[in-house]
C-alpha cells in the first residue's frame, strides 16, 4: 500500500480551525498531498479549492463558517464518538480505550485534546503503517462516509477532505441519506412550567398525561408506629 502519512497530517490540519497560523502553511499542505500522490488527481483539486477559498475569504468569515460547519450539529460533528454513543455515558469508556491505543504506541494527548476528535485520529494514523493506518480508519468508515454525506449535502467544501481520508482507507466515496438535525434552539430550549413539559417519552404522546398525587403521612402519625 502507498505510503500516506504525510497526505494524513495534512488531511488533519486543513480539517483543523482555519486561524491566522493555519491560513499561512496552506500552500505547504497542499504541496505535500502533491508530492505524496496518495489521493486521487480529481481529488486533490477540490482539496487546492478549499485551500485557495481559505486564502481568499475574510478571514472572519472563514472561521464563523467553520464553526456554523462542525460546532453547530451533529451531523457534521468532526468527534467521531458523538455518532455512536452521543451524550450517553458509553462515551466515557470509549474515549479511555481509545486514549490508551494511543498511548500504546507511545503518543500521549495533550490536556484540551479529545481523542475521538477526526484530527486527533488522522494524527495517530499518520504515525502507523499505511496497512495499520487504513485497517484503524476504515473501522469508522461508516461515520466518516455519514460525515461526508452531511457536508455534502449542505454544499460544504469541506467534504472534499474527509472523502480524501475514506480514499486513503481503500473506501468507496458515496452519499447516504441523512437524518436532519434538531435544531440548536430546540435542543437547549428549556420547557416552561407545566404546559410547557416535553411529550418525548411519555407512552402516548400528545395526549393528556394524568398526574398522580401520594399524600405524605405527618409526622405524628407515624411516630410510635410498630416496625
Amino acid at each position: 500500500m502507498k505510503d500516506n502519512r504525510y497526505s494524513l497530517r495534512a488531511l488533519a490540519l486543513l480539517l483543523g480551525y482555519p486561524d491566522a497560523t493555519l491560513r499561512s502553511h496552506l500552500s505547504e499542505l497542499m504541496q505535500a498531498i502533491d508530492q505524496e500522490a496518495a489521493i486521487p488527481a480529481a481529488r486533490r483539486e477540490e482539496l487546492h479549492a478549499l485551500a485557495a477559498e481559505l486564502n481568499r475569504m475574510d478571514p472572519m468569515d472563514v472561521e464563523a463558517r467553520y464553526v456554523e460547519t462542525f460546532d453547530r450539529g451533529r451531523a457534521t460533528s468532526l468527534h467521531m464518538f458523538e455518532h455512536i454513543h452521543g451524550d450517553s455515558r458509553e462515551r466515557g469508556p470509549a474515549m479511555i480505550d481509545l486514549m490508551q491505543t494511543y498511548e500504546k504506541s507511545g503518543l500521549f494527548m495533550a490536556p484540551e485534546e479529545l481523542p475521538d476528535h477526526l484530527c486527533v485520529v488522522l494524527e495517530f494514523a499518520s504515525t502507523q503503517p499505511a496497512k495499520l493506518a487504513a485497517d484503524f480508519l476504515g473501522e469508522m468508515a461508516h461515520i466518516l462516509t455519514a460525515i461526508f454525506s452531511a457536508l455534502l449535502q449542505r454544499g460544504s467544501p469541506y467534504a472534499a477532505p474527509v472523502a480524501a481520508v475514506l480514499e486513503l482507507c481503500g473506501q468507496r466515496v458515496q452519499a447516504v441519506p441523512i437524518v436532519a438535525d434538531e435544531a440548536m434552539d430546540d435542543v437547549w430550549q428549556e420547557p416552561e412550567a407545566f404546559d410547557g413539559c416535553s411529550t418525548k417519552g411519555q407512552s402516548k404522546p400528545g395526549e393528556a398525561q394524568p398526574l398522580h398525587f401520594v399524600r405524605k403521612a405527618a409526622a405524628s402519625q407515624t411516630q410510635g408506629a410498630p416496625v
